[in-house]
């Protein structure tokens, strides 16, 4: 299984960015996907995760209300909309995969993910 993200890049505070996570090696529409992410300095953090089929998602709090996970099934990847960028958004932004067939579950615990991306940065200017 192998996961491409990306999508990172610069911008300034209040911007907006998307990045992308193709998935291959597995049958995506069984698989469970979530966005991490890592600042300098500080432990890895869970950003969104989304279930299987699309229907439940589930962000932190910090970014409740500006980022939006999706997914295209058809495509293998799933996406993280961020608006709204804030400098304390600075880090480097992975995408990990875990088999799944809940209609519902979404998964926020890092260590439930048997796949990880090799991460992409994201830099928030001020």
């Amino acid at each position: 299984v192998q996961l491409q993200a990306s999508g990172g890049g610069l911008v300034q505070a209040g911007g907006s960015l998307r990045l992308s996570c193709e998935v291959s090696g597995r049958t995506f529409s069984s698989t469970a996907m979530g966005w991490f992410r890592q600042a300098p300095g500080k432990e890895r953090e869970f950003v969104a995760a989304i279930n299987a089929s699309g229907r439940s998602t589930g962000y932190a709090d910090s970014v409740n209300g500006r980022f939006t996970i999706s997914r295209d099934n058809a495509k293998s990847t799933v996406y993280l909309q961020m608006n709204s960028l804030k400098p304390e958004d600075t880090a480097v932004y992975y995408c990990a995969a875990r088999e799944s067939y809940s209609e519902t579950y979404y998964y926020t615990d890092g260590r439930r993910y048997a796949y990880w991306g090799q991460g992409t940065l994201v830099t928030v200017s001020s």
